[in-house]
């Protein structure tokens, strides 16, 4: 027999809630809803600055002029690598919060962003070695962590109805990050301030965000790692087809960002502050446009929008192609903020189409009712912080193939061309593995195989 659901949450010291059940009614709507949504807002706080120091070396090198020493290559590769720390520390990130707690481990990670500011404050000065940078950069990629774990923390706060609401508001929250950073670095420039007094604005910044999280977020003792469900989703093949489409949403979206301000002035020869002008506009977009994406696919099915979003980011990229040979600034950037927008809606898209996916995999199991969404939250949930880390490696592709365009033509448009034929590639991916109706076969298919494949149309 089910006992019955609290009516209030029961602590322990160190703000622990010991009794969580949202889907319980009257406890949502006594005390759980504050609860949840006090914590979403303190979560997306310290998740926005992450995304901030993540990507805080796509606008650091629009500072370091030649007195730095550096070439287009070593920037590139410098935010290149800062790209791999964040996605490789997202898989860790994923089991903190069971291990640690919530708020606490939102205090710890979002202190242990002082550590990579600090050091980027230390060093940024002409005459340290690219080694020296190369070093501080990797410190950044911390930043890229507290996506994955923010997501997993606030994803047990809320019900299943507003889990989608829930985890689109604080994705978004956190991308604008992005453009937040440099917002303000265009205000710095503008005021014609160094990279240190950015990195001074920051700073306090990550320190008020730590103890508002210790202040007023709490752990869920009912948040536990479940080991076996992260093998079996890294054992089903659907987690890694869709991290090789997620690589094509958010790994555009996070490589385009740490990039785009480096195509300006390299290839355009933008100044800094002309760069920076144009800079925030597309990842702003991108983060905005995010639930739109999430919406269209709960309306229309994620792999429907998802398969032709693909098609629209081709022809966006077809249009840098041109743009690039034709050296249109105009042109180049509308199809470049164009983009950012269409990555957005594909972010928000295919992570819609996740916890389909393994809900349809139970109904073709058999299984019914409160079986099936249990087996699809178990598996969704555990390939969810898989896909955001192999997603975000996409970055890490889009940074290191504008660096060897501009080593081997000296223009990005190399790079744009191969990121041409990976959207060709996501597109015959997602036709063929969630929209291509199966032909009849000349005998009987299984009734569950069938109605596994159909379903997938409308995941």
């Amino acid at each position: 027999m089910t006992a019955p659901a609290p009516t209030a949450p029961t602590r322990r010291s160190g703000r622990w809630i010991e009794r969580w059940d949202p889907e319980d009614e009257g406890f949502w709507t006594a005390t759980g809803q504050r609860i949840a949504n006090r914590n979403l807002w303190f979560s997306v706080l310290s998740e926005h600055i992450g995304f901030s120091i993540w990507t805080l070396w796509s606008v650091l090198v629009l500072f370091m002029g030649p007195e730095y020493g550096l070439t287009p290559a070593d920037k590139f590769l410098l935010t290149s690598m800062v790209t791999l720390v964040g996605a490789a520390v997202r898989v860790p990130y994923t089991f903190a919060v069971a291990v640690f707690g919530g708020r606490n481990w939102t205090i710890i990670s979002a202190s242990l962003l002082l550590i990579p500011t600090i050091a980027a404050f230390a060093v940024m000065k002409p005459g340290t070695s690219f080694t020296t940078f190369l070093v501080v950069g990797l410190l950044a990629g911390i930043g890229g962590g507290n996506f994955a774990s923010s997501m997993t923390n606030i994803n047990a706060f809320f019900p299943l109805r507003k889990k989608g609401w829930a985890l689109g508001l604080n994705a978004g929250g956190g991308n604008i990050g992005v453009a937040a950073i440099q917002l303000v670095a265009l205000a710095v420039i503008g005021a014609n301030g160094g990279p240190r007094l950015l990195l001074g604005i920051y700073i306090p910044l990550i320190v008020v965000a730590a103890v508002l999280a210790a202040l007023f977020m709490d752990n869920l003792a009912t948040v536990k790692n479940d080991t076996g469900a992260a093998k079996d989703a890294a054992r089903d093949a659907h987690t890694w087809i869709m991290s090789f489409l997620y690589v094509g949403t958010f790994g555009s979206f996070i490589g385009y960002s740490f990039a785009f301000g480096q195509v300006l002035t390299n290839q355009f020869g933008r100044t800094p502050l002309q760069a920076t002008y144009l800079t925030f506009i597309g990842p702003l977009l991108g983060s905005l446009v995010r639930p739109v994406g999430g919406r269209l696919a709960d309306r229309y099915g994620g792999a429907r929008i998802t398969l032709w979003n693909y098609v629209a980011m081709a022809a966006a990229t077809a249009v840098l192609v041109a743009a690039s040979v034709q050296k249109s600034l105009p042109l180049f950037v509308v199809a470049f903020v164009v983009l950012f927008a269409l990555t957005g809606i594909g972010n928000g898209s295919t992570y819609k189409m996740i916890p389909g996916i393994f809900q349809a995999k139970a109904l073709a199991k058999g299984l019914e009712g409160e079986a099936a969404a249990l087996y699809g939250r178990r598996l969704s949930g555990a390939s969810m912080g898989l896909i955001g880390a192999v997603g975000a490696l996409g970055g890490v592709g889009i940074n290191l193939a504008f660096r060897q365009s501009f080593l081997s033509y000296g223009t990005g448009t190399g790079a744009f061309v191969a990121f041409l034929a990976f959207y060709g590639a996501c597109f015959v991916v997602t036709w063929a593995v969630y929209l291509r109706r199966a032909a009849r076969p000349a005998v009987a298919v299984a009734a569950s195989e069938t109605k596994a494949q159909l379903s997938y149309a409308e995941v």
